[in-house]
Formats: C-alpha cells, structure tokens, sequence
C-alpha cells in the first residue's frame, strides 16, 4: 500500500515565462514545497525539531507545460527507505482533467537537526510515512 499527500497549488503570474508557460524552475519549487507540506502534515512537532531533511539528488521530467490559470495538484509518496535516505517521488497534475504535466523522483536524506549529522531513518517515520508496520497517519492531505 503507498500513501500519497496531495497539496494543492495554483499558477501565478510570477510563474509564467517568455514561452508562455510555467517555467521549468517553478515545478522544482513546487516539488520541494509538497515535500515540506507531507513532512510538517505527517511529522510530530518532537520529529520536526529532532529532525531535517536535505536533498542528495533531483530528477524532473516535464510531460505538458502548466499555464496561466492552471489549478495544480502535486501527489507525492515515499519509496523504501535506505539506511538515512528515501526516495520521494512526486507527481504534478492538471486538476481540472487529471492530465500529467510532470513527474520527479528526488533522493532525500535524514539528519539529526542538533548535530547536523546523517542519521538512519527510524522504524516509525518509516511506517508512518509508507504504510510499512501499523503506524498511520492521522491525516491524508
């Protein structure tokens, strides 16, 4: 079973290019700000102080360009973690017709927020965040 957090997100003015649509930067925001919107959703406030989270690696693939008054919906999920990393993947969809625009896969790892150092992802954020073991979310979105 995957558990997947939607955040809805929306198109600004600031957002379109010379092209006419969403700059390709913007949908990396959009990734990182689904990211932070699952963890602060689904961490408790002693995990959001005892942990943090920094980006190893980024891959995007853009499939249709997002335009102007676009209402978006980014889906995001957690692979299997490995030792201190997780993969996260993220979908960004059209929400009026459910149409792909773009899709990432981005590489995450765990740090101890005091130390500043790598640290193995716990049993339970594990469970919680991929359906692995009993621990659930409170929330879905």
């Amino acid at each position: 079973m995957v558990l997947v957090y939607e955040v809805p997100l929306a198109v600004q003015p600031e957002d379109i290019d010379e092209q006419g649509h969403v700059n390709n930067v913007v949908y990396l925001r959009w990734v990182q700000e689904a990211a932070t919107a699952h963890w602060l959703a689904w961490a408790t406030p002693q995990e959001q102080d005892q942990w943090m989270w920094v980006v190893k690696r980024h891959e995007i693939e853009y499939v249709s360009p997002a335009l102007p008054g676009d209402v978006l919906v980014a889906r995001t999920w957690l692979g299997k973690a490995r030792g201190a990393r997780f993969d996260r993947f993220v979908e960004i969809l059209r929400g009026t017709d459910g149409q792909l625009l773009a899709k990432a896969k981005t590489t995450w790892a765990l740090l101890d927020a005091k130390i500043q150092r790598v640290a193995r992802v716990p049993k339970d954020l594990i469970a919680r965040f991929t359906g692995e073991g009993e621990a659930q979310p409170e929330v879905s979105g």
